[in-house]
């Protein structure tokens, strides 16, 4: 789970995720405290930016993010521990530049993900990805009504986000593959709400076309929700 910076700064938060046996990955605020152990092997407890500031240049990872545009980070871990969690957790310090001292932008990441996995790779790619969920439940819930629904029992709530998601994968994997341009569009669909507008068009007109031969069918159905379609 990508979780956003504030709700990895909230120890309530990451308390209900270490209960629930979940992993995450999520930002930490520079004043946060941790546990580390020093050259001396004796535990010291010390601020993220603090601790990134006192580390050499020889702990960063040059990484290349290939973006929208590809960008450079120097990625630094460690092992710490917090003192609201039992046991230790990895810390990542991301800066655009090599040395602290030069960096103007630094970000500061906590794990609970196996350290063999959790590389400096893994923690800056993996977190870039963070803005694809957002984009995710913009689309959602701004053009399929992931948040509007009007049930409460736990069943119908399912079958609800269960017709969203399969909504929402049915026109993004059509987006991909060119298939709703081939189909339902002269023109080129680059955006989510651009082929879900083309997808709408191509089902507006089957409807129009079955109701004209299904009039009686479409007005009985409304009569037995108690309306008169005239």
């Amino acid at each position: 789970m990508v979780i956003d910076a504030g709700y990895g700064n909230n120890t309530t938060f990451l308390l209900e995720l270490e209960k629930r046996k979940l992993k995450y990955l999520g930002g930490c605020a520079k004043n946060r405290k941790v546990i580390t152990q020093t050259e001396a092997n004796k535990l010291q407890e010390i601020r993220l930016d603090k601790l990134a500031e006192s580390l050499p240049v020889e702990a960063f990872t040059p990484i290349q993010l290939n973006l929208d545009k590809p960008k450079s980070v120097w990625v630094a871990t460690k092992e710490v521990e917090i003192s609201c969690l039992e046991g230790k957790r990895s810390i990542a310090i991301v800066m655009n530049a090599s040395t602290f001292s030069q960096a103007t932008d630094i970000d500061y990441f906590i794990t609970n993900v196996s350290q063999s996995i959790a590389t400096p790779e893994w923690i800056v790619t993996t977190y870039a990805q963070r803005n694809w969920v957002e984009v995710f439940y913009r689309e959602a819930k701004g053009w399929l009504g992931l948040s509007e629904y009007q049930v409460r029992d736990k069943r119908s709530l399912l079958r609800h986000f269960i017709l969203v998601f399969c909504a929402y994968t049915f026109i993004l994997w059509h987006t991909l593959t060119g298939g709703l341009r081939r189909r339902w569009a002269s023109k080129p669909l680059n955006s989510f709400t651009e082929a879900l507008v083309a997808f709408r068009t191509a089902m507006s007109f089957r409807f129009f076309d079955w109701l004209n031969l299904n009039r009686d069918v479409f007005a009985a159905y409304k009569a037995s929700l108690g309306f008169i379609w005239a």
